[in-house]
Protein backbone atom coordinates (compact mmCIF):
# COMPACT_ATOMS: atom_id res chain seq x y z
CA UNK A 1 0.00 0.00 0.00
CA UNK A 2 2.55 2.33 -1.10
CA UNK A 3 0.97 6.14 -0.70
CA UNK A 4 3.19 7.06 -3.83
CA UNK A 5 1.84 4.84 -6.25
CA UNK A 6 -1.69 5.95 -5.64
CA UNK A 7 -4.38 8.44 -7.52
CA UNK A 8 -5.39 10.82 -5.24
CA UNK A 9 -8.66 9.16 -5.08
CA UNK A 10 -6.80 6.10 -3.89
CA UNK A 11 -5.08 7.92 -1.48
CA UNK A 12 -8.05 9.25 -0.03
CA UNK A 13 -9.63 5.31 0.03
CA UNK A 14 -7.19 4.38 1.65
CA UNK A 15 -7.09 6.82 4.42
CA UNK A 16 -10.19 5.32 4.95
CA UNK A 17 -9.45 1.89 5.02
CA UNK A 18 -7.12 2.53 7.75
CA UNK A 19 -9.08 4.09 9.73
CA UNK A 20 -11.75 1.47 9.37
CA UNK A 21 -9.46 -1.31 10.17
CA UNK A 22 -8.80 0.49 13.41
CA UNK A 23 -11.90 1.42 14.39
CA UNK A 24 -13.10 -2.10 14.24
CA UNK A 25 -9.78 -3.68 15.89
CA UNK A 26 -11.09 -1.39 18.89
CA UNK A 27 -14.49 -2.44 18.78
CA UNK A 28 -13.73 -5.86 18.94
CA UNK A 29 -11.43 -5.37 22.04
CA UNK A 30 -13.62 -3.13 24.07
CA UNK A 31 -16.37 -5.67 23.26
CA UNK A 32 -14.20 -8.19 24.63
CA UNK A 33 -13.38 -6.30 27.39
CA UNK A 34 -16.44 -5.19 28.10
CA UNK A 35 -17.81 -9.08 28.17
CA UNK A 36 -15.10 -9.79 30.69
CA UNK A 37 -14.96 -13.34 29.36
CA UNK A 38 -11.29 -15.41 30.03
CA UNK A 39 -10.20 -15.11 26.36
CA UNK A 40 -10.82 -10.85 27.11
CA UNK A 41 -6.51 -10.43 27.24
CA UNK A 42 -5.99 -12.57 24.10
CA UNK A 43 -8.15 -11.24 22.22
CA UNK A 44 -6.38 -7.61 23.27
CA UNK A 45 -3.45 -8.77 22.09
CA UNK A 46 -3.97 -10.52 19.51
CA UNK A 47 -6.04 -6.97 18.22
CA UNK A 48 -2.72 -5.59 19.13
CA UNK A 49 -0.19 -7.93 17.20
CA UNK A 50 -3.03 -7.27 14.13
CA UNK A 51 -2.70 -3.91 14.43
CA UNK A 52 1.04 -3.55 14.42
CA UNK A 53 1.77 -6.23 11.09
CA UNK A 54 -1.34 -4.49 9.64
CA UNK A 55 0.81 -0.98 10.39
CA UNK A 56 3.85 -2.39 9.10
CA UNK A 57 2.63 -2.47 5.59
CA UNK A 58 1.81 1.22 4.69
CA UNK A 59 5.51 2.01 6.16
CA UNK A 60 7.53 -0.73 4.29
CA UNK A 61 8.53 0.82 0.91
CA UNK A 62 8.85 -2.23 -0.62
CA UNK A 63 5.36 -3.42 0.16
CA UNK A 64 3.03 -2.86 -3.35
CA UNK A 65 6.03 -2.21 -5.70
CA UNK A 66 7.50 -5.84 -4.58
CA UNK A 67 5.43 -8.78 -4.72
CA UNK A 68 7.38 -11.01 -2.71
CA UNK A 69 7.28 -8.61 0.15
CA UNK A 70 3.52 -7.64 -0.79
CA UNK A 71 2.77 -11.17 -0.33
CA UNK A 72 4.67 -11.42 2.16
CA UNK A 73 2.98 -9.51 4.55
CA UNK A 74 -0.67 -10.64 3.60
CA UNK A 75 0.18 -13.52 4.95
CA UNK A 76 1.10 -12.53 8.22
CA UNK A 77 -1.50 -9.94 8.68
CA UNK A 78 -3.68 -12.87 7.28
CA UNK A 79 -2.45 -15.56 9.78
CA UNK A 80 -2.74 -12.76 12.74
CA UNK A 81 -6.76 -12.31 11.70
CA UNK A 82 -7.11 -15.79 11.61
CA UNK A 83 -6.00 -15.96 15.38
CA UNK A 84 -7.80 -12.95 16.12
CA UNK A 85 -11.30 -14.95 13.78
CA UNK A 86 -10.80 -17.84 16.13
CA UNK A 87 -11.06 -16.01 19.76
CA UNK A 88 -13.76 -13.44 18.83
CA UNK A 89 -16.57 -13.37 16.07
CA UNK A 90 -16.28 -9.44 15.96
CA UNK A 91 -12.99 -10.08 14.02
CA UNK A 92 -15.59 -11.53 11.02
CA UNK A 93 -15.87 -7.70 10.59
CA UNK A 94 -12.41 -6.87 9.35
CA UNK A 95 -12.66 -9.16 6.34
CA UNK A 96 -14.57 -6.29 4.79
CA UNK A 97 -11.33 -4.46 4.59
CA UNK A 98 -8.69 -7.19 4.44
CA UNK A 99 -10.89 -7.64 0.47
CA UNK A 100 -9.99 -3.97 -0.59
CA UNK A 101 -6.41 -4.28 0.72
CA UNK A 102 -6.04 -7.70 -1.45
CA UNK A 103 -7.72 -6.57 -4.70
CA UNK A 104 -5.51 -3.50 -4.57
CA UNK A 105 -2.19 -5.37 -3.91
CA UNK A 106 -2.05 -8.71 -5.63
CA UNK A 107 -2.99 -9.11 -9.20
CA UNK A 108 -6.24 -10.27 -10.58
CA UNK A 109 -6.43 -13.86 -9.76
CA UNK A 110 -4.75 -13.83 -7.50
CA UNK A 111 -6.24 -11.21 -5.40
CA UNK A 112 -9.71 -12.81 -6.41
CA UNK A 113 -8.21 -16.13 -5.00
CA UNK A 114 -7.28 -14.36 -1.81
CA UNK A 115 -10.53 -13.24 -1.45
CA UNK A 116 -12.39 -16.10 -1.79
CA UNK A 117 -10.21 -17.65 0.93
CA UNK A 118 -11.07 -14.55 3.06
CA UNK A 119 -14.69 -14.96 2.80
CA UNK A 120 -14.99 -18.90 3.39
CA UNK A 121 -12.36 -18.55 6.78
CA UNK A 122 -14.68 -15.15 7.97
CA UNK A 123 -18.12 -17.58 7.09
CA UNK A 124 -16.32 -20.65 8.92
CA UNK A 125 -15.37 -18.69 11.82
CA UNK A 126 -18.98 -17.41 12.03
CA UNK A 127 -20.18 -21.02 11.62
CA UNK A 128 -17.61 -21.96 14.81
CA UNK A 129 -18.75 -19.41 17.01
CA UNK A 130 -22.33 -20.09 16.11
CA UNK A 131 -21.83 -23.93 16.57
CA UNK A 132 -23.06 -25.08 13.53
CA UNK A 133 -22.92 -24.83 9.85
CA UNK A 134 -25.67 -23.22 8.29
CA UNK A 135 -25.91 -21.30 4.70
CA UNK A 136 -26.27 -17.86 6.14
CA UNK A 137 -22.83 -17.75 8.01
CA UNK A 138 -21.17 -17.30 4.91
CA UNK A 139 -24.02 -15.48 2.65
CA UNK A 140 -22.50 -12.67 4.88
CA UNK A 141 -19.07 -12.90 3.74
CA UNK A 142 -19.39 -13.89 -0.03
CA UNK A 143 -21.97 -10.93 -0.23
CA UNK A 144 -19.44 -8.22 1.15
CA UNK A 145 -16.72 -10.09 -1.07
CA UNK A 146 -18.65 -9.59 -4.24
CA UNK A 147 -19.68 -5.99 -3.51
CA UNK A 148 -16.03 -5.46 -3.02
CA UNK A 149 -14.75 -7.09 -5.88
CA UNK A 150 -17.25 -5.00 -8.23
CA UNK A 151 -16.31 -1.78 -6.27
CA UNK A 152 -12.87 -2.05 -6.59
CA UNK A 153 -13.09 -3.47 -10.66
CA UNK A 154 -15.63 -0.69 -11.68
CA UNK A 155 -12.49 1.90 -10.25
CA UNK A 156 -10.26 -0.07 -11.77
CA UNK A 157 -12.18 0.02 -15.35
CA UNK A 158 -13.36 3.70 -14.84
CA UNK A 159 -9.54 5.04 -14.10
CA UNK A 160 -8.12 2.64 -17.13
CA UNK A 161 -11.14 4.35 -19.30
CA UNK A 162 -9.76 8.07 -17.55
CA UNK A 163 -6.30 7.06 -18.38
CA UNK A 164 -7.03 6.38 -22.12
CA UNK A 165 -8.92 9.44 -22.37
CA UNK A 166 -5.86 11.48 -21.09
CA UNK A 167 -3.96 9.89 -23.32
CA UNK A 168 -6.05 11.34 -26.35
CA UNK A 169 -5.95 14.07 -24.83
CA UNK A 170 -1.86 14.53 -24.74
CA UNK A 171 -2.43 13.02 -28.17
CA UNK A 172 -4.69 15.58 -29.44
CA UNK A 173 -2.68 18.67 -27.16
CA UNK A 174 0.37 17.68 -29.36
CA UNK A 175 -1.22 17.07 -32.57
CA UNK A 176 -2.99 20.86 -32.25
CA UNK A 177 0.55 22.22 -31.23
CA UNK A 178 2.18 20.25 -34.73
CA UNK A 179 -0.86 21.64 -36.54
CA UNK A 180 -0.47 25.22 -34.85
CA UNK A 181 3.46 24.66 -35.88
CA UNK A 182 2.59 23.56 -39.55
CA UNK A 183 0.03 26.66 -39.93
CA UNK A 184 2.59 28.89 -38.80
CA UNK A 185 5.66 27.61 -41.35
CA UNK A 186 2.65 27.83 -44.22
CA UNK A 187 2.10 31.46 -43.05
CA UNK A 188 5.93 32.20 -43.42
CA UNK A 189 6.32 30.38 -46.73
CA UNK A 190 3.12 32.21 -47.90
CA UNK A 191 4.57 35.35 -46.41
CA UNK A 192 7.65 35.09 -48.15
CA UNK A 193 6.04 34.28 -51.35
CA UNK A 194 3.58 37.51 -51.30
CA UNK A 195 7.42 39.17 -50.21
CA UNK A 196 8.90 37.98 -53.66
CA UNK A 197 5.92 38.92 -55.91
CA UNK A 198 6.07 42.48 -54.27
CA UNK A 199 9.45 42.75 -54.81
CA UNK A 200 9.90 41.62 -58.47
CA UNK A 201 6.45 43.13 -59.32
CA UNK A 202 7.27 46.58 -57.85
CA UNK A 203 10.74 47.58 -56.54
CA UNK A 204 12.35 45.03 -59.04
CA UNK A 205 10.97 45.77 -62.08
CA UNK A 206 11.46 49.87 -61.51
CA UNK A 207 14.98 49.47 -60.46
CA UNK A 208 15.70 47.23 -63.57
CA UNK A 209 13.64 50.72 -65.78
CA UNK A 210 15.45 53.29 -63.81
CA UNK A 211 18.68 51.55 -64.57
CA UNK A 212 17.77 51.20 -68.48
CA UNK A 213 16.72 54.96 -68.51
CA UNK A 214 20.10 56.29 -66.97
CA UNK A 215 22.00 54.13 -69.44
CA UNK A 216 19.82 55.70 -72.32
CA UNK A 217 20.78 59.06 -70.44
CA UNK A 218 24.12 58.20 -70.10
CA UNK A 219 24.55 57.42 -74.19
CA UNK A 220 22.71 60.61 -75.41
CA UNK A 221 24.57 62.97 -73.02
CA UNK A 222 27.25 64.08 -75.13
CA UNK A 223 25.34 64.70 -78.30
CA UNK A 224 21.63 65.24 -77.04
CA UNK A 225 21.81 66.73 -73.49
CA UNK A 226 17.84 67.22 -74.29
CA UNK A 227 17.23 63.63 -74.76
CA UNK A 228 19.55 62.58 -71.67
CA UNK A 229 17.52 65.12 -69.69
CA UNK A 230 14.22 63.29 -70.38
CA UNK A 231 15.59 59.80 -69.62
CA UNK A 232 16.57 61.32 -66.23
CA UNK A 233 13.64 63.28 -65.34
CA UNK A 234 11.95 59.60 -66.24
CA UNK A 235 14.00 57.50 -64.44
CA UNK A 236 13.62 60.21 -61.32
CA UNK A 237 9.58 59.73 -61.93
CA UNK A 238 10.25 56.08 -61.93
CA UNK A 239 12.19 56.68 -58.48
CA UNK A 240 9.48 58.28 -56.95
CA UNK A 241 6.95 56.06 -58.03
CA UNK A 242 9.14 53.14 -56.38
CA UNK A 243 9.35 54.82 -53.19
CA UNK A 244 5.39 55.34 -53.09
CA UNK A 245 4.99 51.48 -54.10
CA UNK A 246 7.74 50.41 -51.22
CA UNK A 247 5.60 52.59 -48.53
CA UNK A 248 2.69 50.86 -49.49
CA UNK A 249 4.25 47.30 -49.77
CA UNK A 250 5.82 47.41 -45.95
CA UNK A 251 1.81 48.55 -44.99
CA UNK A 252 0.61 46.09 -47.38
CA UNK A 253 -1.88 48.64 -49.12
CA UNK A 254 -3.08 48.09 -52.72
CA UNK A 255 -0.70 49.70 -55.61
CA UNK A 256 -0.90 53.63 -55.90
CA UNK A 257 -1.87 53.57 -58.69
CA UNK A 258 -5.20 52.76 -57.79
CA UNK A 259 -5.65 55.57 -55.09
CA UNK A 260 -7.92 57.58 -57.20
CA UNK A 261 -8.61 55.23 -60.59
CA UNK A 262 -10.69 52.65 -60.92
CA UNK A 263 -9.10 49.49 -62.50
CA UNK A 264 -9.44 50.99 -66.18
CA UNK A 265 -8.10 54.17 -64.94
CA UNK A 266 -5.14 52.61 -63.46
CA UNK A 267 -4.72 50.18 -65.97
CA UNK A 268 -4.48 53.05 -68.85
CA UNK A 269 -2.59 55.19 -66.45
CA UNK A 270 0.05 52.15 -66.37
CA UNK A 271 0.02 51.72 -69.78
CA UNK A 272 0.79 55.30 -70.59
CA UNK A 273 3.47 55.20 -67.81
CA UNK A 274 5.13 52.31 -69.09
CA UNK A 275 4.70 53.87 -72.81
CA UNK A 276 7.13 56.84 -71.31
CA UNK A 277 9.62 54.91 -69.24
CA UNK A 278 10.06 52.34 -72.00
CA UNK A 279 9.66 54.51 -75.32
CA UNK A 280 7.59 51.65 -76.18
CA UNK A 281 4.06 52.26 -77.91
CA UNK A 282 1.51 50.67 -75.20
CA UNK A 283 -2.72 50.62 -76.24
CA UNK A 284 -5.11 49.83 -73.44
CA UNK A 285 -8.45 48.87 -74.50
CA UNK A 286 -11.75 48.00 -72.26
CA UNK A 287 -14.18 46.02 -73.29
CA UNK A 288 -17.22 45.26 -71.50
CA UNK A 289 -19.35 47.34 -68.72
CA UNK A 290 -17.08 47.81 -65.66
CA UNK A 291 -18.46 46.07 -62.44
CA UNK A 292 -17.61 46.20 -58.94
CA UNK A 293 -14.88 43.51 -58.05
CA UNK A 294 -13.65 42.05 -54.70
CA UNK A 295 -11.35 44.09 -53.76
CA UNK A 296 -8.21 41.85 -53.83
CA UNK A 297 -9.03 41.50 -57.62
CA UNK A 298 -7.65 44.80 -58.75
CA UNK A 299 -4.28 45.10 -57.17
CA UNK A 300 -3.74 41.36 -58.11
CA UNK A 301 -4.72 42.43 -61.86
CA UNK A 302 -2.75 45.68 -61.57
CA UNK A 303 0.52 43.61 -60.79
CA UNK A 304 -0.13 41.03 -63.59
CA UNK A 305 0.32 43.80 -66.18
CA UNK A 306 3.03 45.83 -64.42
CA UNK A 307 4.93 42.72 -64.52
CA UNK A 308 4.00 41.51 -68.51
CA UNK A 309 4.43 44.89 -69.49
CA UNK A 310 8.41 45.30 -67.78
CA UNK A 311 8.97 41.78 -69.39
CA UNK A 312 7.89 42.62 -72.77
CA UNK A 313 10.16 45.84 -72.67
CA UNK A 314 12.87 44.88 -71.32
CA UNK A 315 13.81 41.40 -71.90
CA UNK A 316 11.05 40.35 -75.05
CA UNK A 317 12.26 43.53 -77.49
CA UNK A 318 8.77 44.22 -78.52
CA UNK A 319 8.05 46.67 -80.63
CA UNK A 320 4.24 47.37 -79.63
CA UNK A 321 1.83 45.69 -76.63
CA UNK A 322 -1.76 45.61 -76.16
CA UNK A 323 -3.15 45.34 -72.86
CA UNK A 324 -6.91 44.30 -72.88
CA UNK A 325 -9.18 44.14 -69.98
CA UNK A 326 -11.99 42.42 -69.96
CA UNK A 327 -15.95 42.69 -68.39
CA UNK A 328 -17.68 39.07 -69.63
CA UNK A 329 -20.51 38.82 -67.04
CA UNK A 330 -19.23 36.28 -65.17
CA UNK A 331 -15.29 36.49 -65.72
CA UNK A 332 -12.98 39.59 -65.71
CA UNK A 333 -9.92 38.94 -68.22
CA UNK A 334 -6.21 40.47 -68.51
CA UNK A 335 -5.10 40.15 -71.64
CA UNK A 336 -0.84 41.22 -72.94
CA UNK A 337 0.12 40.61 -76.37
CA UNK A 338 3.73 41.77 -77.21
CA UNK A 339 5.21 41.32 -80.62
CA UNK A 340 8.75 40.45 -79.47
CA UNK A 341 10.86 37.77 -79.47
CA UNK A 342 8.77 35.00 -77.78
CA UNK A 343 10.33 32.11 -75.77
CA UNK A 344 8.71 28.42 -74.95
CA UNK A 345 6.70 28.54 -72.13
CA UNK A 346 7.41 24.67 -71.64
CA UNK A 347 11.34 25.27 -71.52
CA UNK A 348 10.92 27.11 -68.74
CA UNK A 349 11.28 25.33 -65.24
CA UNK A 350 8.22 25.13 -62.82
CA UNK A 351 8.80 28.49 -60.39
CA UNK A 352 11.25 30.55 -62.78
CA UNK A 353 10.67 32.52 -65.68
CA UNK A 354 8.80 35.72 -66.91
CA UNK A 355 5.74 35.87 -68.39
CA UNK A 356 6.06 37.70 -71.51
CA UNK A 357 9.61 38.02 -73.00
CA UNK A 358 10.94 34.80 -72.00
CA UNK A 359 13.31 36.03 -68.93
CA UNK A 360 14.02 32.28 -67.66
CA UNK A 361 15.85 34.03 -65.06
CA UNK A 362 13.20 36.06 -63.14
CA UNK A 363 10.65 35.35 -61.06
CA UNK A 364 7.42 37.13 -63.14
CA UNK A 365 5.70 33.44 -64.35
CA UNK A 366 5.68 32.47 -61.18
CA UNK A 367 4.33 35.34 -59.12
CA UNK A 368 1.51 35.79 -61.67
CA UNK A 369 0.51 32.74 -61.25
CA UNK A 370 0.39 32.39 -58.05
CA UNK A 371 -1.41 35.28 -57.54
CA UNK A 372 -4.20 34.45 -59.51
CA UNK A 373 -3.98 31.03 -58.18
CA UNK A 374 -4.61 32.39 -55.03
CA UNK A 375 -7.71 34.69 -55.85
CA UNK A 376 -8.91 31.06 -57.89
CA UNK A 377 -8.40 32.13 -61.18
CA UNK A 378 -6.14 30.89 -64.21
CA UNK A 379 -2.96 32.33 -65.85
CA UNK A 380 -2.39 31.44 -69.75
CA UNK A 381 1.11 31.67 -71.52
CA UNK A 382 0.97 31.93 -75.27
CA UNK A 383 4.45 32.30 -77.02
CA UNK A 384 6.66 30.99 -79.43
CA UNK A 385 10.04 31.63 -80.88
CA UNK A 386 9.75 35.10 -82.98
CA UNK A 387 5.98 35.03 -82.48
CA UNK A 388 5.66 37.49 -79.61
CA UNK A 389 4.36 36.18 -76.04
CA UNK A 390 0.14 36.79 -75.15
CA UNK A 391 -0.60 36.30 -71.04
CA UNK A 392 -3.96 36.37 -70.11
CA UNK A 393 -5.46 36.62 -66.62
CA UNK A 394 -8.74 35.58 -65.34
CA UNK A 395 -10.71 36.08 -62.28
CA UNK A 396 -14.46 34.93 -61.74
CA UNK A 397 -16.83 37.55 -61.11
CA UNK A 398 -18.79 37.33 -57.89
CA UNK A 399 -22.28 36.39 -58.82
CA UNK A 400 -24.42 39.23 -57.31
CA UNK A 401 -21.91 41.32 -59.17
CA UNK A 402 -22.42 39.76 -62.68
CA UNK A 403 -24.07 41.60 -65.59
CA UNK A 404 -24.01 40.02 -68.94
CA UNK A 405 -21.02 41.22 -71.63
CA UNK A 406 -21.64 44.29 -73.35
CA UNK A 407 -18.34 44.15 -75.49
CA UNK A 408 -16.91 40.65 -76.36
CA UNK A 409 -12.86 39.27 -75.39
CA UNK A 410 -10.90 40.44 -78.10
CA UNK A 411 -8.83 36.78 -80.00
CA UNK A 412 -5.84 36.22 -78.92
CA UNK A 413 -4.33 35.87 -82.46
CA UNK A 414 -6.69 39.45 -83.86
CA UNK A 415 -4.01 41.17 -81.98
CA UNK A 416 -0.61 42.01 -82.73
Amino acid sequence: MNPRALTPVLRVVNRCLHLLVAGLLALAAVRALAGGGPGAPGVLLAAVGFGAVYAAGPLTPAVGRRRGATALWLAAVGAVWLVLLVLTKDALWLAFPLYFVELHLLPRRPALAAVLATALAAGGAFALHQGAVQPAAFIGPVLGAAVATATVLGYQALYRESEERRRLIDELTAARADLAAADHAAGVLAERERLAREIHDTLAQGLSSIQLLLRAAERALPADPEAAGRHVRVAREAAQDNLAEARRFVRALAPPVLDDLPLAGALERLCATAADRYGLPVHFTLSGDAVPLPAAYEPALVRVAQSALANAAQHAGAGRVEVTLSYMGSEVALDVVDDGAGFDPAAVPAGRGSAAGGDTGGFGLAAMRARMHALGGTLTVESAAGRGTAVAAQLAVPADTAVPAAGGRVPVEDRP
